[in-house]
């Protein structure tokens, strides 16, 4: 193995995928282990070559005691001696996890990449790489296997997600390893990694030498195959996208031809209707649903229907098909822009917000309805109003995501969407009631803070049930 050999597949995936822009700053995800290592070595071979500026940022997950924290200090020490900037960053998972009511794996996963987020604002990064390599690749296209999936499913980890981009995607575990050698490239050992009651681990340690015996260029099929799916993805979705532009806006919903959909195949007509319903604002709905929805377009009843959960009537209209918002449960008006009262409450629509200066405790609230704001975080008057395009929200231990994604995901009823109150100040969103705090505008323990919460009255709204409890 040679430079050139290790880093000549590199260098074309980032130029076809425009990975590491010249003049930019990219922010490399360094665990410690050996394959962040070796991408942050390439790295600081590429930049010079490329043109584009360097900086790193670790997270301590607080799951494996002093392990995590050496780690920790192991890359801060090595970013040290190389002069690379270094962001570090520290949550409990665990905890979060219980919080959440989510697995370890999802919730280690979230808090990381909502941590690197921040970390790339804060560094001005138009990337943030991470080094997922082709074997890691072949494991996510088993798991997803195992647990069932479409076309985009075994299409693995995409290339790139956003600003997230990945230059090993097409190196394997074993061209890494001897890429560590030849560098003698010092790492660190994750032990969570011989644990197989994770998922991953048991698809690594016990299912892939199986494969890798019966062929040992399994890594090198895989991607292949993938690559190849990966482009059947892409020409389907771009069909998909034609066809959506034949629909159009009707009312609360959308309309498109019957025979557009019931003349093209599933994979077609699936992907549509998707597009349909993620345009209205709609959950996406299971598979059996979507294919009645290709049966009432297939079919020849002109008035056939069928209700969606969550309030989606998809009706056929003669030679059209009708996607809309149950007429008897027509959209709430929107609130009227309220300026925050601090030091008292605040009434707007059928909610309560009450404000008062206070000292960050150390504590959590019991009632897990109060949240604490930096005042420094602050920016102007803090105004309470319904949603806005393009608001965005970074919930704790979240990745930042569109008010309307989140609301989607969560399946708050598009209905209340518009009476939900947001708090915004003149940097944007600070916290929704019914989601919770933007993570970034949180207050430490000992700062002076603005002690807040939402809480709903007990009308018609008031009862709509929140996933995040009865305040928050």
């Amino acid at each position: 193995m040679t430079n050139t050999e290790f880093e000549a597949p590199i260098r074309a995936l980032c130029t076809e995928y425009g990975m590491l822009p010249k003049g930019e700053t990219v922010l490399c995800a360094l665990s410690g282990g050996m394959d962040s290592m070796a991408l942050l070595h390439v790295l600081s071979r590429l930049k010079g070559i490329l043109g584009f500026s360097l900086c790193a940022a670790h997270y301590n997950h607080r799951l494996r005691g002093e392990e995590s924290i050496r780690d920790a200090d192991f890359v801060a020490s090595y970013c040290r001696d190389q002069n690379i900037s270094l962001f570090l960053g520290e949550g409990d998972v665990e905890q979060e996890a219980k919080n959440l009511g989510q697995g370890i794996e999802e919730t280690a996963r979230s808090m990381r990449y909502a941590f690197l987020e921040d970390a790339a604002q804060k560094a001005k990064a138009a990337r943030i790489v991470t080094a997922h390599h082709a074997d890691d690749n072949v494991e996510t296209v088993l798991l997803h296997l195992v647990r069932g999936t479409g076309l985009r499913g075994l299409t693995g980890i995409p290339p790139v997600r956003g600003i997230i981009v990945r230059p090993l995607l097409t190196t394997s575990r074993q061209e890494i390893v001897e890429y560590v050698r030849l560098h003698h490239l010092p790492f660190v050992e994750d032990s969570s990694n011989e644990d197989n009651r994770f998922s991953r681990n048991r698809i690594r340690h016990q299912v892939l030498p199986i494969l890798q015996d019966m062929n040992p260029n399994l890594t090198g099929s895989v991607t292949a195959t993938v690559r190849s799916l990966r482009e059947d993805q892409a020409y389907l979705e771009a069909r998909a996208l034609e066809l959506f532009r034949e629909a159009h806006r009707a009312e609360d919903g959308m309309v498109i031809a019957s025979n557009c959909l019931g003349m093209v195949p599933k994979a077609l007509a699936v992907r549509v209707i998707l597009r349909m319903l993620e345009e209205i604002e709609a959950p996406t709905p299971s598979q059996i649903h979507l294919h009645g929805i290709i049966a009432i377009a297939q079919g020849s009843d002109p008035s056939a229907s069928l209700h969606l959960p969550g309030g989606v009537l998809v009706q056929r209209v003669y030679g059209d098909l009708l996607l809309a918002w149950d007429w008897e449960h027509e959209p709430l008006p929107p609130l009227k822009e309220t300026l925050l009262e601090l030091g008292g409450l605040t009434e707007i629509g059928e909610w309560q917000v009450s404000c008062h200066e206070r000292i960050c405790p150390p504590e959590r609230p019991p009632d897990d309805r109060t949240v604490y704001l930096d005042v420094q975080k602050v920016r102007g008057p803090l105004l309470l109003r319904s949603r806005q395009t393009g608001d965005m929200l970074a919930l704790p231990g979240r990745r930042r995501k569109t008010l309307k994604k989140l609301m989607i995901e969560e399946r708050i009823p598009r209905r209340v969407r518009e009476q939900l109150p947001i708090l915004s100040d003149g940097d944007g969103v600070v916290a929704v009631a019914g989601l919770g705090p933007d993570r970034t505008r949180l207050a430490s323990a000992g700062q002076l803070a603005y002690e807040l919460s939402f809480a709903k009255r007990e009308t018609e709204l008031g009862k709509v049930v929140m996933k995040h409890g009865e305040g928050y």
